[in-house]
């Protein structure tokens, strides 16, 4: 079996639109989240989100390209382009069937199945426009990517909603570890901030309608009344360790465990013992041939809804014993709001720089405590600690749960 490490990254998200602007706003505990700007919410519930600022897609592609791809494609061939440059990877040099890309989305399109949707009611089915199903299929931000970088190894997308940037990764990681694939771009693309995906997720009671920016997203805080969406994009590029050594790339982490479960318990709801989430845990930690006590940090899902994060806590709990007591837990859903499909893995590049740096990311906007959520949740500002082990953890609607750790990387 093949060591995978991770030679490139790529963001963009609400705190920056790249990988250092992203972390140096965890570094300052910035929010992300302000007035909705991308639709009118005068007749909205929700009038908060955690948009990405000042973002042209022909700063990263041509005007034509552009107008053809929906802004969740958008955002993830931006995120692409990052991690190109950042990886140095030179596809003329390697074998371009032994290249992957998986970078999926938990809802794809909205935007356009909205704008064509109501065009085709208000003027007939002929004024569709001819690329509308190719702008809305969560498949065509690895398709994209593929094309432009010529990568023509195993090209798809994982879609399992605010787990889907996780699932990707390891499963990317997973095939590079079995030997099928030598270098995969992998992560997670979203964004749904338009009339139907706020009011949905409105009407789900899944959206926080606070007011107050830095009251409206509070992680494991009692006072949390429901997430606030986000959109972004975060991909990484995922390398068979000798390949990696071989071209001289820069080796940021290894990866070393993922896990998938499934609740099989609700549609919407997590599983509220938390069994789902302990037995994801436990397989990454099994295939990374680790103990409970071996984990630095944890970078948890932390949605700063009810049900989710007292779920989150006892499943920690129960999986870690007593090495939960000492065990950093912090959610950045606070500085760039829920991403969705995106949010595993831009927390999964968050917990990576956490690697690099020896810092931890805080959970900001955090200020009264909930016994129901008694873990060390990094309260507001960063904490210093050298990290060997870090965890990231995703669970999302369907009951999907997914867990990755990341390694320090050590000749």
């Amino acid at each position: 079996m093949k060591r995978v490490v991770i030679t490139g990254m790529g963001a963009i998200t609400p705190i920056g639109n790249s990988v250092d602007e992203f972390w140096k706003g965890i570094e300052k505990s910035k929010c992300g989240i302000d007035e909705i700007t991308q639709i009118d919410t005068t007749n909205f519930k929700v009038k908060l989100a955690a948009e990405v600022k000042g973002f042209n897609p022909e700063n990263y592609m041509d005007r034509r390209s552009a107008r053809r791809l929906d802004r969740f494609c958008q955002l993830a061939m931006a995120a692409a382009k990052e991690v190109m440059e950042d990886s140095k990877l030179d596809v003329s040099k390697i074998d371009a069937t032994r290249f992957g890309v998986i970078v999926g989305s938990g809802i794809g399109g909205l935007n356009t199945t909205y704008e064509i949707s109501v065009l085709a009611s208000q003027k007939g089915p002929d004024r569709v426009p001819p690329l509308s199903i190719p702008m809305v299929i969560t498949n065509m931000a690895s398709g994209n990517i593929s094309i432009e970088y010529g990568a023509k190894g195993e090209t798809f997308d994982i879609s399992a909603a605010c787990s889907t940037g996780t699932h990707c990764i390891g499963e990317a990681y997973r095939l590079i570890k079995y030997g099928y694939q030598d270098v995969i771009m992998a992560g997670g693309t979203e964004s749904a901030i338009d009339a139907v995906g706020i009011a949905g997720f409105t009407n789900i009671k899944a959206l926080s309608q606070a007011t107050d920016k830095n009251r409206a997203s509070i992680p494991f805080d009692k006072e949390r009344n429901g997430f606030v969406m986000g959109e972004g994009a975060g991909v990484l590029m995922l390398e068979e360790l000798e390949h990696a050594l071989n071209r001289g790339a820069k080796i940021y982490a290894e990866v070393v465990g993922f896990g998938s479960t499934s609740d099989a318990y609700h549609i919407t709801a997590p599983d509220p013992t938390g069994d789902g989430m302990v037995r994801a845990i436990k397989l990454a930690m099994n295939e990374a041939g680790i103990k409970p006590e071996n984990v630095d940090y944890i970078n948890a899902h932390g949605t700063s809804t009810h049900l989710n994060d007292s779920g989150e806590t006892l499943a920690v709990k129960t999986a870690f014993g007593e090495a939960s007591k000492t065990l950093p837990v912090s959610s950045i859903k606070g500085n760039v709001g829920h991403l969705l499909g995106a949010a595993g893995a831009v927390e999964a590049i968050a917990t990576v720089k956490a690697i690099e740096t020896g810092l931890i990311p805080p959970t900001i906007n955090y200020k009264v405590p909930d016994e129901e959520c008694d873990l060390d949740v990094v309260p507001n500002v960063p904490r210093k600690k050298e990290l060997t082990y870090a965890m990231s953890n995703s669970l999302a609607f369907g009951g999907h749960n997914g867990s990755l750790i990341f390694k320090k990387y050590e000749k």
